[in-house]
């Protein structure tokens, strides 16, 4: 019967030169820790794996209010909704210090060009999330003044449906949007591109 081999810390992806040094034993960190269970007593993980956490935690959104779905994004910091309790709380007045941009409202052509500008203005990495039926696609305003989605000019991660959608709703895109940059989902800018 072959007696298992406990793990080392180096087996776990650590590269210190001590660690990597074949004729030394475990150091004392590794004696006191106790090498069988190091997974228990110890949280490994990746800087990649704990940037995204921050990111994901701590998303700062740029106020775009076009229209009636603008009252919908401004109910989500009241004590009702508390959207404190996701991290995206700060909602930004300079695109300089966001990093997601919520347009909500219809998108006329004549406001296309200064919401790329915000758009372009913004942090990297950014996020987009469309919310409501006119800006995922133009909703009822099917003419030739409403842009027809503002994924023609920028970049959207998440649609929010509803014509309104409910605080609920956009509270819910944050969430999903959170999800996607926690488990490493690039930016939708970085998974296709956008004609300008």
């Amino acid at each position: 019967m072959a007696v298992k081999q406990p793990k080392r810390l180096r087996d776990y992806g650590l590269k210190s030169e001590r660690l990597l040094w074949p004729t030394k034993g475990p150091g004392v960190f590794e004696r006191e820790l106790g090498v069988e269970d190091v997974e228990q007593k110890l949280m490994l993980t990746t800087v990649e794996k704990a940037v995204a956490w921050a990111q994901g935690s701590s998303i700062w959104p740029d106020t775009f209010g076009l229209a009636c779905c603008a009252m919908e994004m401004i109910a989500i910091v009241s004590p009702r909704y508390d959207i404190a309790r996701f991290g995206a709380e700060v909602f930004r007045s300079s695109p300089r210090q966001a990093d997601l941009l919520i347009v909500s409202g219809r998108v006329s052509h004549k406001m296309a060009a200064p919401l790329r500008q915000i758009y372009d203005q913004m942090l990297e990495p950014k996020w987009v999330i469309a919310m409501g039926a006119c800006a995922s696609s133009g909703g009822m305003f099917g003419n030739y003044a409403i842009l027809q989605g503002v994924d023609k000019i920028v970049a959207v991660d998440v649609h929010v449906p509803g014509c309104p959608p409910r605080p609920e709703a956009l509270l819910e895109g944050i969430v999903r949007l959170q999800e996607k940059i926690k488990a490493g989902v690039p930016p939708a800018y970085e998974i296709r591109g956008v004609a300008s």
